[in-house]
């Protein structure tokens, strides 16, 4: 996998698209969030496989219940996969990390060598998570959270914006509360707040009408469809624009409840990843000379040059009805077509022979 400058453990805070070298680079965060239930070495062991399947950042996710959501709550995701009878149920099962625990996993991601990365949904937790962070990542449902945002912005470090169940004009007010309040750069990451998301809800021509609308923000795309061989949908989301992904990640699809059964898996995302340079390595946009020098092969052999049709004396005038274009290049062009025509052979010429200008009146 192509390394992204300024990413690796240690390096200092800087604009995560001057990170990206060119254009069809990209940069991968697999989403742990809370799917190691509160389990350090399940933390850990995930960090392991995120860097050993060429992510760039792991991400957790840092709340407590209490401050995310009120007692009755009601679900919204699909309760045969995750039987939680309100939000408060299921966020209480899952928010017993607190600061020394977020403290001690960056550290092993740094020994790892990826990016340590949790998105903070209060205040309070951004306090203690902003020292351990290169840039924040603010969840869909928060883009409408005015005192987050601002007090995110506050700390001056890149933001990654999913922009989930929002309209435009939302999307615009979020950015001018972040971008008014200190933050330097602001990624706008499509997304679908339905978890899983269904393919036909994937809506990934979104990303273009994202770029189109903010063409100074970098799109990604955080991604909740049920992975794929193919790995579909982020595949066409670098297609369409998108250069930051995120997607949850689990030690074990099998698992219920939580995020475990719409995450991928360690081979997951070693398949996503080796799709990314794929998709990386065929869209460059190249210079004309590099775009021809690639073909080299083709302009020469494949490309026609200007040809008798018959033999020819010395003296003949040269007409469309003695001439004609056969493959290979390397002869007269046709581009001089009309540069021959009326021309005079000076010496006897076979049929289907290259002509050049030396032999020309």
């Amino acid at each position: 996998m192509r390394v992204i400058s300024g990413i690796r453990g240690g390096d200092s805070i800087s604009k995560l698209g001057e990170r990206l070298e060119s254009e069809s680079d990209w940069f991968l965060i697999a989403e742990v969030g809370v799917n190691h239930e509160n389990d350090l070495e399940k933390a850990k062991l995930m960090i392991d496989q995120c860097a050993e399947g060429g992510a760039h950042a792991v991400k957790f996710q840092t709340y407590k219940a209490g401050m995310l959501a009120i007692r009755d709550s009601p679900a919204y995701w699909d309760t045969s996969k995750e039987p939680a009878e309100n939000q408060f149920e299921l966020f209480s099962r899952f928010d017993k990390f607190g600061q020394e625990e977020y403290e001690e996993l960056s550290r092993y991601c740094v020994d790892s060598g990826v990016e340590f990365m949790s998105t903070a949904f209060d205040l309070e937790s951004l306090e203690y998570i902003d020292p351990l962070v290169k840039m924040h990542k603010i969840a869909s449902a928060d883009l409408t959270n005015v005192p987050l945002l601002r007090g995110i912005a506050k700390k001056a470090k890149p933001v990654l914006l999913s922009t989930g169940a929002s309209s435009f004009e939302e999307i615009e007010g979020a950015l001018g509360e972040l971008l008014g309040n200190g933050a330097p750069e602001v990624v706008l990451l499509h997304c679908v707040l339905n978890y899983p998301t269904p393919d036909e809800n994937a809506f990934l021509g979104r990303i273009a009408n994202l770029s189109s609308e903010f063409p100074d923000a970098l799109i990604g795309y955080s991604d909740h469809t049920v992975p794929d061989s193919e790995s579909m949908a982020c595949i066409e989301g670098y297609c369409l624009g998108a250069r930051v992904f995120e997607k949850h990640f689990t030690f074990d699809k099998s698992l219920p409840g939580n995020d475990h059964y719409h995450a991928m898996d360690l081979d997951d995302l070693r398949r996503l990843v080796s799709r990314l340079d794929q998709a990386a390595s065929m869209i460059t946009n190249p210079s004309d000379d590099e775009f021809l020098a690639a073909q080299e092969a083709a302009i020469v052999h494949a490309r026609r040059s200007i040809v008798t049709s018959r033999a020819l004396k010395e003296g003949e005038e040269l007409s469309e009805d003695c001439l004609t274009t056969k493959r290979p290049g390397g002869g007269l062009s046709p581009l001089e077509w009309d540069n021959v025509i009326g021309r005079v052979v000076n010496t006897n010429l076979p049929g289907d022979h290259q002509i050049s200008f030396d032999e020309l009146e």
